[in-house]
């Protein structure tokens, strides 16, 4: 199939009117930055004299992020943090991003997830990393704090036109999470699309999901060498998920979009220019898709905008956001090319 310009434009322009809530592992990024000075008397580590810290959104705070920069913050989280200096801080970055955080659980036997990552240069030389520190805990939420999610679940989802299950394996989506998720979804006629990495036969009813290729072969037991292997594994994801289609993410090699009705769409890369950081790219992904198939596109024209999106933010350092602006110039710059791209379908 070919592209049609006008409708991908239509489509970009019409994301912002969904609210869409984010439920799942919620994260902050704490990047520390610092010029080194010397090497340290006390142990051969460097010293670094601190400059300045940044505070970003991560793992599906990420996604969320992404969700508002697009439809102007009517996007919402739930999910859960601790109490400890690092959740003000978090609740301090979505309120900044325009993030409605009112139905946060506090789980004061858990820490709020952060990963630290410090950064030094020497002179003028390039920022590197040194180390990563991260304060988390992988263990399942306790009943009392999944009890909380569940209720707020219940509040939150009639408020939003869509729901993204962001799975970070880090404790929150639990079996009961899910499936309460996706029945209210259900009665409520609202889509639901899972980022998640294992386990996906637990999203069972879900509307769609992303899944990168590495994750794909992992659930479906075998290498995917071929379009015809990847249509193959696409039914498995299918009729294991009862998903109407999937959306799975191959890196350089773009998207493969599989139905249930057993076609599979090849979307390539657009934005072939130098990668610079692929940090947060399949949030953004996520978070475009979503929020395309929610608004009322047609589920290729949904992988279309979302592989956009993902060759906008790649070339910016840590997890980056683009806006429709960015997405509609991008499609006008790149008219020709998008025109005589063929979307293959097996």
């Amino acid at each position: 199939m070919k592209i049609d310009i006008e409708k991908l434009i239509s489509y970009a322009k019409n994301l912002s009117k969904a609210k869409i809530l984010v439920v799942g592992d919620l994260a902050l990024d704490e990047m520390v930055y610092g010029d080194t000075e010397r090497i340290s008397r006390e142990a051969p580590v460097l010293i670094l004299r601190h400059s300045h810290t940044n505070l970003i959104l991560g793992a599906a705070s990420n996604a969320a992020h992404n969700v508002s920069t697009i439809n102007n913050g009517k996007v919402g989280v739930i999910g859960v943090i601790g109490e400890d200096y690092q959740a003000n801080d978090l609740k301090g970055a979505f309120e900044s991003a325009g993030v409605n955080c009112d139905y946060l659980v506090i789980d004061k036997s858990r820490p709020t997830v952060t990963k630290t990552r410090i950064s030094g240069s020497c002179f003028q030389s390039i920022t590197q990393q040194i180390v990563r520190i991260d304060r988390q805990s992988s263990e399942p939420i306790s009943k009392e704090t999944e009890t909380k999610i569940l209720e707020a679940l219940e509040k939150a989802i009639p408020e939003y036109d869509g729901v993204i299950l962001s799975d970070y394996h880090i404790g929150t989506l639990t079996d009961n999470v899910i499936q309460k998720s996706i029945e209210i979804c259900s009665k409520q006629n609202k889509k639901l699309i899972v980022d998640g990495q294992k386990n996906l036969e637990r999203y069972n009813g879900a509307t769609s999901m992303t899944p990168n290729l590495p994750d794909t072969q992992k659930h479906v037991g075998f290498f995917i060498k071929s379009n015809g292997d990847l249509l193959k594994a696409g039914k498995k994801l299918i009729k294991d998920t009862n998903a109407p289609f999937v959306l799975i993410t191959c890196g350089e090699e773009g998207m493969a979009l599989i139905t249930r009705e057993g076609k599979m769409f090849r979307i390539p890369v657009f934005n072939k220019s130098k990668v610079f950081d692929v940090t947060g790219a399949g949030d953004t992904v996520t978070a475009l898709y979503s929020l395309a198939l929610v608004s009322g596109a047609e589920p290729v024209y949904s992988a279309i905008l979302g592989n956009i999106a993902a060759g906008i933010v790649i070339k910016q350092f840590g997890c980056a956001t683009t806006t429709i602006d960015e997405l509609v110039e991008f499609i006008e710059k790149n008219r020709k090319i998008l025109e005589n791209t063929e979307i293959k379908e097996f």
